[in-house]
């Protein structure tokens, strides 16, 4: 690739293969695009690759001289990211490259999300792998995918092909934070059919619900920002004798949804429009900083626009969906009694879609107790029953309990402290990582999570520091030199 953007920062490998990486399609569901980059990359250098039906790689590099003793050591990253526009942003995530823009340290993408998340894992992983160290025990990197819609390729991945039994997953997004444990969560799909008739005298409009900040359901629950489907739920609730015709937001079921969109039908468009304004100024005082930029808009349609609507939805159908959205409990669940400051269980509803059969609702429940998870279903299984909807479960996977013991965890602390300088912090945190499934499969796995500092990660407002980046290579580096646990 000519004209990098990424000049100045090292080593130079990572961000070569970072945007090598940025200019192949790669959203979830789409990874075999890079995962022929990676069986290229691995063929060129004569190292060992495996890939499987699910489009998962496997790569390894044999120990340098001397370092054959030592216990080999496992990376692990996914390749898949979440594909999050503007509104007003034209890309398509099947077939166009991320348009990477750079501000200093500041790495992001115009538009879009920018696949920070996990494609720096994949890039750095590379770099080890293309010989940026001179000396390194044997090394095993594994690279998944649709990890951002519910592990796939982790679940189907053949773990009999590992030997290293110490694993550094690249998947966080903090540098001065170890990451030893993390959430469980579990889909949750439900369909409230709806009924429909003529709308009668009402006049038709369009709501808008646009300029939150979003973010991943998971490490940004705790943060109040708010779900423009649960808010748009609230504001439609306020008006009189309203119908819904459709209602759309969200793409993901794990980000906060920043955008949703309605098409009503009201006596007055005049009068819904005052009150919905009237309500969001209200609500405005409530929204945290981040939420600030908040936008309601309230359009009537052209005589052209409404003739092309489908029918309204009846008064219960509205009611029916309007309810569920107005009162689902989502957000945060319960707290940790155990870890101060921990998230035990959350609930983010991140899609919202009106389809031919009626109102599509997709929920994304999180725990650090499998218990919550088992409770989250018995609730969904009722609130679909008393809405007379359906509701299907998956995507279960497991937490990553904290480990008293950890080979791994010491020996990159140590190299950590030693770089950067100061404390670091170790945690168990309430997003999702693979890593739990990985131990699930592999109990006696050493494991921890690291990571540059990232902002913004599943929205378009997503941030990479590449300082960061260097910082977290060095530690990386220093820990693979300071490695000495015997095979």
């Amino acid at each position: 690739m000519s004209n990098r953007i990424i000049c100045g920062f090292e080593p130079a490998s990572v961000f070569r293969f970072f945007e090598e990486i940025s200019a192949i399609p790669r959203g979830s569901g789409n990874e075999a695009g890079v995962a022929d980059y990676l069986c290229d990359f691995a063929g060129s250098r004569g190292l060992a690759c495996y890939r499987d039906g699910n489009h998962n790689v496997l790569i390894t590099k044999p120990a340098t001289e001397g370092r054959e003793g030592q216990a080999p050591l496992l990376f692990q990253g996914h390749t898949d990211m979440v594909c999050e526009k503007n509104g007003d942003t034209v890309h398509d995530f099947e077939r166009d490259p991320i348009r990477l823009v750079l501000e200093g340290n500041r790495l992001s993408a115009e538009g879009t999300t920018l696949g920070a998340d996990n494609g720096i894992a994949v890039a750095m992983m590379l770099a080890l792998l293309d010989g940026e160290l001179d000396s390194h025990p044997a090394l095993e990197c594994l690279f998944t995918t649709e990890e951002e819609t519910g592990m796939g390729g982790a679940i189907a991945f053949d773990y009999s092909r590992l030997t290293s039994r110490h694993m550094v997953n690249l998947d966080s997004e903090e540098e001065r934070v170890v990451t030893v444990g993390c959430a469980g969560g579990i889909r949750s799909d439900l369909l409230i059919p709806v009924t429909r008739e003529a709308m009668g005298e009402r006049e038709c409009c369009r709501v808008s619900l646009t300029g939150l900040a979003g973010g991943h359901s998971g490490a940004d629950i705790h943060t109040g920002r708010a779900s423009a489907n649960l808010l748009l739920g609230r504001l439609l609730c306020s008006l009189p004798d309203v119908r819904l015709i459709s209602i759309e937001g969200g793409s993901k079921d794990n980000a906060i949804t920043r955008e949703a969109y309605a098409v009503i039908a009201v006596p007055s468009v005049a009068l819904a429009s005052m009150t919905l304004l009237g309500l969001a100024d209200e609500i405005a005082g409530e929204l945290v900083p981040e939420d600030r930029d908040c936008r309601i808009a309230c359009e009537r349609l052209t005589e052209e626009e409404t003739e092309n609507l489908a029918c309204a939805m009846d008064e219960a159908s509205t009611a029916r969906v309007l309810g569920l959205l107005a009162n689902a409990p989502c957000g945060v669940l319960a707290m940790s009694h155990e870890v101060e400051g921990l998230v035990e269980y959350s609930r983010n509803l991140g899609i919202l879609r009106t389809t031919k059969e009626g109102v599509r609702i997709t929920f994304t429940s999180r725990a650090s107790r499998e218990s919550r998870l088992d409770g989250t279903i018995h609730a969904l299984n009722a609130l679909a029953g008393a809405l007379g909807a359906t509701v299907n479960h998956h995507s279960r996977y497991p937490g990553w309990e904290y480990a008293p013991v950890s080979a791994v965890r010491d020996a990159y602390t140590a190299a950590a402290r030693a770089v950067l300088g100061g404390k670091m912090e170790v945690v168990a945190i309430h997003a999702g990582l693979e890593c739990g499934y990985i131990k699930k499969q592999l109990p006696d796995m050493d494991i921890i999570s690291i990571g540059p500092d990232m902002r913004g990660i599943h929205s378009p407002d997503e941030v990479l520091f590449l300082d960061s980046v260097e910082r977290v290579w060095k530690a990386v580096a220093r820990m693979i030199a300071d490695w000495n646990v015997a095979r």
